[in-house]
């Protein structure tokens, strides 16, 4: 019998279950007066004067069991350690009022047990489940099947299972249809390094498992297919941090004959409707979500990625130091003409020990200082070196143009922007934090968009993609052919919520002419690309439609939800920070057979 079908109140089953006939989470004040049987996990046991409470727990719920030294099976409860599996068999009471639990949906009853039998005997615990104290995560994840059945881990799981549910749901009203895509692949230059599978029929090659279903949507939609979508594993050899994992799922989405406003269109209300539905009484900002261009969201937040529960924007306040004032400044700004100073406003910050802590924190973080000027209670005006030399009325003018006064302080960034501005950034995100401005219990999206089709790669002195090299650049063909290729801008989108960039996308190029020209522009001959993207490349020539798409990621989704700070906090078996699975002791060496087999040889690491 599955749990969905057991007896939820009062009707009585007419044959017993051999293990339950109700779950720990069903019975309510309505099931008084009925004999029932539960199984399930000791939570905790606690001894009142003779009488034994016990906290019985299922993936449902909790009930509370009472045994009595003359209840049958009492001894043998008494000595099981928490965490062992015990069916019971007893008639459902009411709890008198002042013992009732209105924090549990089973607090007004419990269970006057008349019957235990043992199920699972546990041993010693590694670590407890009751309490959820903190434990190293070297040994939660060795033992994951514990950890798993803490009360906060364990919904997480639920809200996941939930989240990617109302997700397809949502998909499939929008008129999207869900197809596979293959897990053994090609290798393919995504801006990741691939997991290589070795093939036992064809010695000396490889697979490689995806790192996005990318080339194999885009010829879903040359097929004829369209609204194409699918919760797509991906996994990708990369540095890990605490929001990203060597293997991820996302919700992987492609339409045909769409602009970047329909692709706006399609997805927006499924992710307002499964944050909302899922927020736990936080806001949800509504659609259509607020548009930034990439170089905007730079000089405002120092971020492709900014959080805009922060209010702090940053500004260009380099012509009030250009020819004189502070001459620092002035110095860098004739140096080059890329300089500039930025400043970031901090409301409320305006002493002299904030703005030294301030310093120091930046001096912690590689750079030589943090410049300021602060509201000086002392002087009843602006104070700091930057204000003595710059003067009052140069001082007020710069203070104006960022909309501070009493009370208020801002710091300053100077130099070559494309050097500083990931430290700006980070003094906004600091300042926001420690000035406590950022905005509790909401959801704020925003999508960026149009950024740069190409980049300068220094490391190799030469123009690389600085995006998705699948992506159509804004003015086709003749940009290619007549614009710096930095000033190009592409048909590529992010989505941000709360810091986190959520996804990628792009209106795609499927232009066979317009695609070798990109990849021609960033150095790549036609041979590369036909040896690289070869298939893709083929299927444009035989008619493809324009066509975009994007891939929000489920486990920074459910992250955000779940109000956690790493999505291991949300995936059932995550690897650890170095990568390995500690439960099943992965990755593992192979046999000597197996590397046979595989006409494989093992050599010891190369020393760099």
């Amino acid at each position: 019998m599955r749990p969905s079908a057991l007896s939820k109140s009062g009707s009585k089953p007419s044959k017993m279950h051999a293990y339950r006939s109700h779950t720990c989470g069903a019975l309510r004040l309505a099931d008084a007066g009925q004999s029932v049987r539960l199984s399930g996990w000791i939570h905790r046991k606690r001894d009142h004067g003779g009488l034994m409470f016990v906290d019985l727990r299922d993936h449902y719920g909790l009930t509370q069991l009472v045994l009595g030294p003359t209840t049958p099976g009492f001894a043998a409860v008494e000595r099981l350690r928490a965490e062992s599996v015990i069916r019971v068999d007893g008639e459902v009471v009411a709890r008198d009022g002042d013992v009732v639990n209105a924090n549990l949906p089973t607090g007004e009853v419990e269970i006057r047990v008349t019957a235990v039998e043992v199920l699972s005997e546990a041993a010693e615990l590694p670590l407890p489940v009751f309490g959820e104290p903190d434990y190293p995560e070297e040994l939660r994840l060795k033992h994951r099947y514990l950890d798993l059945r803490r009360e906060t881990l364990h919904r997480n799981i639920v809200l996941r299972s939930q989240v990617i549910s109302s997700i397809r749901r949502r998909m499939i009203e929008q008129g999207f249809t869900e197809y596979q895509t293959p897990i053994l692949t090609a290798s393919s230059p995504e801006g990741a390094r691939d997991f290589l599978v070795p093939s036992r029929l064809h010695a000396g090659k490889f697979y490689a498992l995806p790192q996005a279903p990318q080339q194999f949507k885009q010829l879903l939609m040359v097929s004829g297919f369209d609204r194409y979508f699918q919760i797509a594993p991906c996994f990708r050899d990369e540095d890990l941090r605490a929001d990203r994992s060597l293997e991820f799922y996302q919700l992987d989405v492609e339409m045909s004959f769409v602009t970047q406003d329909d692709v706006f269109d399609a997805i927006e209300p499924v992710l307002f409707g499964v944050f909302e539905e899922y927020a736990g009484g936080k806001d949800v900002t509504p659609y259509p979500f607020v548009r930034i261009p990439y170089r905007e969201a730079i000089s405002k937040y120092g971020s492709d990625k900014p959080d805009l529960r922060n209010p702090i924007e940053m500004q260009d306040v380099s012509g009030h130091f250009r020819g004189g004032g502070f001459g620092l400044f002035a110095r860098i700004l004739d140096a080059d003409a890329k300089n500039a100073i930025w400043a970031i406003p901090a409301p409320k910050g305006g002493s002299r020990a904030f703005c030294d802590r301030m310093n120091s924190w930046a001096q912690g973080e590689g750079q030589p200082g943090l410049g300021y000027i602060f509201w000086s209670e002392d002087q009843g005006g602006w104070g700091g070196p930057i204000a003595k030399n710059l003067g009052a009325e140069g001082t007020a003018a710069v203070m104006g143009q960022l909309d501070l006064g009493q009370g208020d302080a801002a710091f300053f960034t100077a130099g070559d922007p494309g050097g500083f501005y990931k430290f700006a950034g980070l003094a906004r995100a600091k300042l926001g934090q420690d000035l406590g401005l950022i905005q509790p219990d909401v959801f704020k999206f925003c999508w960026i968009v149009d950024f740069p089709m190409y980049e300068w790669n220094e490391d190799e002195k030469k123009v690389d993609f600085s995006h998705n090299p699948f992506s159509m650049p804004q003015g086709g063909l003749e940009a290619l052919e007549t614009k710096d290729p930095l000033d190009i801008l592409a048909y590529q989108y992010d989505i941000v919520c709360n810091g986190h960039e959520l996804c990628s996308g792009a209106i795609r190029n499927h232009l066979p002419a317009i695609m070798l020209k990109a990849f021609a522009v960033a150095g790549y001959g036609p041979e590369v690309v036909e040896e690289q993207f070869g298939g893709m490349l083929n299927a444009f020539r035989y008619g493809a439609p324009p066509h975009g798409g994007l891939a929000p990621g489920i486990d920074r989704i459910v992250m955000l939800l779940a109000g956690q700070e790493a999505i291991r906090e949300v995936i059932a078996f995550p690897l650890n920070q170095q990568g390995q699975d500690l439960l099943m002791n992965a990755p593992s060496g192979a046999s000597e057979r197996q590397l046979k087999e595989l006409s494989i040889r093992v050599q010891p690491p190369i020393k760099v």
